[in-house]
């Protein structure tokens, strides 16, 4: 035994305590072999990166509570969005020549009022069941929409008869699979026509915490972030597809937000539980669109004019390059 009969290593009065190991700076988890082991130490070290974070986080909050008025102004984050490069196209809205454009373009007669939005919905020759339960949910989304299943019918025979029947607008949803991946949107009589690839479509009874079903009330229409001359006229395509006197009594709302290109499409319901906390319950059907074409006038597959085609690899050479 040492001073103060303590024990020593090797003197039979038990094993000496464990040390710590310390890796070397250079040390990297992906050397370690075992697979279990390597894939524990990447969370320890996840853990840990968290751990640093937050308490560096909780120091900077406890300073600026500290300065008060004096604390420097928040950092802004760089995010792919906020590093976008300038597209020549963005819509100024005071722009004389933009305001005329819309004054004489083909969406003028329901901007002023002029006509009500009447929608056709119809799908692919022979639907499967998702494709048609997500038709039916649609329809519930946008008044005065009327579902038609296609027997063998063309397009370019069908939109003759919507143009008869005074339909405003004409959405056919494509399937692939039995899932639905694309959408077709023709404003009617003159056009443009809009094609759009679908996906991550969710049902009602697919969405977690979803609200109950939705009421015939006329929804609200909040469009994000369609700030070029393209994402403009794909903003007023979706924002024709609704009448213009929303009913605030049913509080619902339908969202199209456009992020890097994908337009993300929710339905809610909303609450004010206080003037500060508003509470909103997904009522569905969600989905993403992508945009593929604009066509001039309606569809014609053959002979259309597009105003604008995304190609792949001419246009997705820089990550922070958006077109909408």
């Amino acid at each position: 035994a040492g001073e103060g009969g303590a024990p020593v290593p090797g003197d039979g009065a038990g094993p000496p305590a464990p040390q710590r190991v310390l890796f070397p700076p250079t040390f990297s988890v992906s050397e370690i072999k075992n697979k279990q082991r390597r894939h524990f130490m990447f969370l320890r070290w996840k853990q840990q990166q968290r751990k640093e974070k937050l308490a560096l986080k909780k120091k900077r909050r406890k300073e600026r509570e500290a300065l008060g008025d004096k604390a420097p102004p928040k950092a802004i984050p760089k995010t792919i969005e906020n590093q976008r490069v300038y597209d020549e196209t963005t819509v100024d809205p005071n722009d004389e020549e933009v305001a005329f454009d819309e004054a004489t373009d083909e969406f003028a007669p329901y901007f002023n009022r002029q006509t009500v939005p009447k929608i056709l919905i119809t799908t692919s020759d022979r639907p499967r069941g998702r494709t048609v339960r997500f038709c039916e949910q649609l329809a519930t989304v946008i008044p005065n929409s009327h579902v038609y299943y296609r027997r063998g019918l063309a397009l370019k025979r069908i939109i003759p008869q919507c143009i008869a029947r005074d339909f405003t607008d004409l959405i056919v949803i494509n399937e692939d699979r039995k899932i639905p991946n694309g959408l077709v949107l023709s404003h009617l009589p003159d056009g443009p026509t809009a094609h759009f690839r679908m996906s991550s479509v969710r049902l009602r009874k697919e969405i977690k915490r979803k609200g109950k079903e939705p009421t015939e009330h006329i929804p609200e229409v909040i469009l994000n972030n369609f700030t070029t001359r393209l994402g403009h006229s794909i903003g007023r395509m979706f924002a024709a597809l609704f009448p213009h006197n929303p009913q605030f009594i049913g509080r619902q709302v339908a969202t199209f937000h456009n992020q890097r290109d994908y337009i993300f499409f929710r339905f809610h319901r909303y609450i004010f539980k206080s003037e500060k906390k508003v509470g909103i319950q997904e009522l569905g059907p969600r989905f993403t669109l992508k945009l593929r074409s604009l066509q001039k006038g309606t569809f014609d597959s053959k002979f259309g004019e597009y105003e604008w085609i995304h190609k792949r690899r001419e246009m997705d050479t820089s990550r922070r390059k958006f077109h909408l």
